[in-house]
């Protein structure tokens, strides 16, 4: 064991170059994880810190006990609470204060006219505590809201939104209030609560604004008296609470605050980091398994001579793992000290581009720095395993022979398991994705279609070359038909340089094909379902946004210009025990303006006691026209409708619809997600959008888009996804074209009295260099066209197998341009990996590298 430690210290001082390549491949990949673990540590901490502090004061929260969780969404609805309460709460001995808090939805119009925030994040409204204790924030600047229409905002939504003290703005509630900013608070320490914004106002205007009645909160804060801890607070007080009615303590509510943004941002941020962390890991093993394997074959004669002079198998590839331990301990500790530096730079990043990461310093928990370092090293020597075990395999003979490169790759074994691989892969898929529809059969299936292309790649990659290189020879002339034969030369070496690139275009190319699929699919619902000309909507995604006003639909429907004009609100209930979101509108103008395929029974007679249901949803409740269903509302009251009508799609309808009259009574704050206006004949599509444009501008001047526009914008969540996709794929393509300038560099190393012979028969060194970098650009497009093929393929089976678990129609595209750019990268970079390799092969001198052994 020891003297293969140290031959292999000795062959790594001689050879540092070999290994540059697999250095840098895992720095990277450790230094992404070991960088997402940090942040991620360090923001849930921090906001612990920024929560419990702004809680701090309070002691304990009285709320309703049940909420009406809907699916695709982690925090449910819940009744309000009576304000009465409070009076009840301040006699219970132990109770310092208690105060009513009311909250709703409010969305601030900033200086220049647009809303401020909306993008996933709350935009909040509720009434100003009075009692600093239990008030989440704290007055800044300026002065707590006193009358009518005035109202303290955070500090930075204030900057957001270019507001100042004394400046008038509009808060949507969602109806339009016109409001005068006397105060700037802070929360937990912080200028606000991440990009949540949150608008206080008095009592009153909370109650008028925000609640369906005076005297409704979303909960009341309790502060308890001296040498009272929390839960004796809460056990104190859960007796005199109504039923329905609970009492957490502070504590819990500060830690139900944690996981609501960990649950809505955290996880889902840092879930995709480490889900791209995987991928770099993923490409890096490709060039690290590359190196060792051309390391290993470049030393055939060395290893047999070490089995002659009595070396055994096991000592010869203990002496390979010990170079590749070496390699990976090294890598990953540097990569650790790189992954702090990455969350250090994105702590100082986030409030440079608005997200105001909480103060505090990292947090290195051991498991973020042990897991990384586990990962590098488990990586680094998975990849050297099989070239080691080869290099053990050397026959001791080989030394009598001249070093040869293994170029064995395209045997009938290979290609008849590659190609059984695919018939496997397809037949899983296939059946995952349209015989028995399932997102395990369609994931499996995907898997095995990977392995199958690693597999077949040697098989594939002398045709491939010949064919993607056949212009090469009529277009450089001899340099380039050197460069296709120096690529033919191994057919394994070419496709393993090749995979690393073909993983990182294949995701590339995968969450293209996929976002031009979700887009494709809004523009068909909207196109199927949308009967209207026009849509009013508020651009805002995730838990951000007011809504739009129920009473703007009634005002346009008022123009001469519209037929007709519907809005459509939310509720929610239990249906059979089940929460759903319920479609609350004008039946009858739904039907005339939107397309819900075939209808049984009617729209027109829902009442206030009646419901539509969608087939999808009436199979799954065993209901059909006729039958009662029971709704459980988060008022606590349940109540029977009938159902009058099933129709066919739901897609911008949703599942369940009920009027407005049905809803009123259990409404809480009143708002629509959409209005569709359809207009009379003979209006054209421009004058019609004006004329709804100036009838909006009094309802907080929403934005008023034609149907392809409104298609557009809803999709514009894709594109804000697709971008951080495409800069965080950046690292796995650059691991590949390490890789591949790693791979050249150890092969012009090895052909060096092959490159000085071409010198001294007259090749010059413009050529040599050419002939690298076209060789490179080969291999590069192997890789790049594999990708592509790869990445349609798994683009595909996602969508079919969204489509098969969703009850939406999912539309697949293949979209030309963005493939184009990708392809296009991924031959650059294959153009900038043999730059380096290119210089050094021309700087050869010609006489010592016509005399290398």
């Amino acid at each position: 064991m020891n003297a293969s430690v140290r031959l292999s210290a000795s062959s790594l001082r001689a050879h540092k170059r070999r290994f540059a390549g697999t250095f840098l491949a895992v720095f990277l990949g450790v230094a992404f994880l070991a960088g997402t673990l940090v942040m991620g540590d360090t923001l849930r901490a921090s906001f612990d810190t920024m929560f419990g502090n702004a809680t701090s004061g309070t002691d304990a929260v009285v709320r309703s006990a049940d909420a009406i969780t809907t699916p695709g969404e982690s925090e449910g609805v819940r009744e309000p609470v009576a304000t009465d309460l409070v009076g009840t709460i301040e006699k219970v001995p132990g109770v310092a204060a208690a105060a009513p808090n009311i909250q709703g939805a409010g969305q601030l119009i900033g200086k220049n006219g647009d809303p401020i925030g909306g993008q996933g994040p709350p935009t909040l409204a509720g009434n100003w505590i009075s009692d600093p204790e239990l008030n989440a924030y704290r007055l800044a600047e300026g002065h707590a809201p006193r009358g009518p229409g005035e109202v303290v905002i955070d500090r930075g939504t204030a900057e957001r939104g270019d507001l100042r003290i004394g400046d008038t703005t509009t808060l949507r509630t969602p109806d339009p209030v016109k409001v005068t900013v006397v105060g700037l608070a802070t929360f937990g320490g912080e200028d606000g609560m991440a990009q949540v914004t949150f608008t206080g106002m008095t009592r009153a205007d909370a109650e008028k604004y925000l609640t369906a009645a005076p005297g409704e909160a979303a909960t009341i804060q309790v502060r308890a008296g001296p040498g009272v801890s929390q839960q004796e607070l809460v056990d104190a007080l859960t007796p005199v609470l109504p039923k329905g009615v609970e009492a957490i303590t502070g504590q819990e509510s500060a830690e139900e605050n944690t996981d609501m943004i960990s649950s809505q941002f955290l996880s889902v941020f840092t879930t995709l980091l480490l889900v791209f962390s995987g991928v770099a890991l993923l490409v890096a093993t490709f060039s690290i398994h590359n190196t060792f394997a051309i390391v290993v074959a470049q030393r055939t004669r060395e290893n047999a001579l070490l089995r002659a002079l009595g070396a055994s198998r096991r000592q010869v590839a203990v002496s390979t793992l010990v170079e590749a331990s070496a390699v990976a301990v090294i890598a990953s500790a540097a990569g650790l000290a790189g992954g702090i530096g990455i969350a250090a730079g994105l702590q100082a990043l986030f409030p440079a581009i608005g997200f105001p990461f909480p103060d505090g310093d990292l947090v290195i928990s051991g498991l973020s720095m042990a897991l990384p370092l586990a990962v590098g090293v488990v990586v680094c020597l998975g990849s050297a395993l099989l070239p080691a075990v080869r290099a053990g395999r050397t026959a001791p003979l080989a030394a009598l022979r001249e070093t040869a490169v293994d170029t064995s790759g395209a045997s009938r074994t290979r290609a008849v398991t590659g190609l059984a691989l695919i018939a496997l892969a397809l037949g899983v898929t296939l059946t995952g994705v349209l015989a028995s529809p399932s997102i395990w059969l369609a994931a499996t299936g995907a898997v095995l279609a990977l392995i199958a292309f690693v597999v077949l790649g040697p098989v594939a990659a002398t045709t491939a070359v010949r064919v993607l290189g056949g212009p090469l020879d009529r277009l450089r002339g001899v340099t380039g038909g050197l460069a296709r034969r120096n690529a033919l030369r191994s057919p394994k070496r070419t496709a393993a340089t090749a995979s690393a690139l073909m993983i990182g275009v294949a995701v590339v190319s995968l969450f293209t094909v996929f976002g031009a699929s979700l887009k494709a699919t809004m523009d068909q619902t909207v196109a199927r379902s949308f009967a209207g000309d026009v849509a009013i909507s508020t651009p805002s995604f995730g838990a951000g946004g007011s809504g739009l006003s129920p009473r703007l639909a009634d005002a346009v429907q008022q123009l001469p210009e519209v037929d007709t004009a519907v809005g459509l609100g939310r509720g929610v209930a239990e249906v059979d025990g089940k929460g759903r979101a319920l479609t609350v509108t004008d039946p009858v103008a739904l039907e005339r303006t939107f397309d819900l395929g075939e209808i049984q029974g009617s729209m027109n007679g829902l009442g206030a006691d009646g419901i539509a249901i969608t087939e999808n949803e009436a199979g799954k409740q065993h209901l059909k026209t006729g039958d009662k269903a029971r709704l459980t509302f988060t008022d606590g009251r349940t109540q029977t409708f009938t159902v009058r009508a099933v129709y066919g799609r739901s897609e911008l309808a949703g599942d369940y619809v009920i009027t407005r009259d049905a809803w009123a009574p259990h409404r809480t704050q009143d708002a629509d997600t959409l209005v569709a206006v359809s207009f009379k004949d003979g209006v054209g599509t421009d004058d019609g959008k004006a004329a709804v444009e100036k009838a909006a501008a009094q309802y907080g001047n929403p934005e008023v888009q034609t149907r392809d526009e409104y298609a557009q914008s809803a999709a514009g969540g894709i594109d804000i996804m697709l971008t951080l996709v495409y800069a965080l794929l950046a690292l796995a393509v650059l691991i590949a074209l390490l890789g591949i300038a790693n791979t050249l560099t150890l092969a012009i190393h090895e052909r060096t009295r092959e490159l000085g012979l071409l010198r001294a028969v007259g090749q010059t060194r413009s050529q040599l260099r050419a002939m690298v970098r076209w060789e490179s650009i080969l291999v590069a497009a192997f890789g790049t066209v594999g990708g592509l093929a790869l990445g349609a393929f798994l683009g595909w089976v996602l969508v079919e197998a969204s489509d098969g678990a969703s009850d939406s129609a999912f539309a697949f595209a293949m979209p030309p341009l963005q493939l184009t750019v990708v392809a296009l990268v991924g031959l650059t970079a294959g153009a900038l990996a043999g730059l380096r390799p290119a210089r050094r092969a021309a700087r050869l001198d010609v006489l010592r590298a016509i005399a290398t052994e």
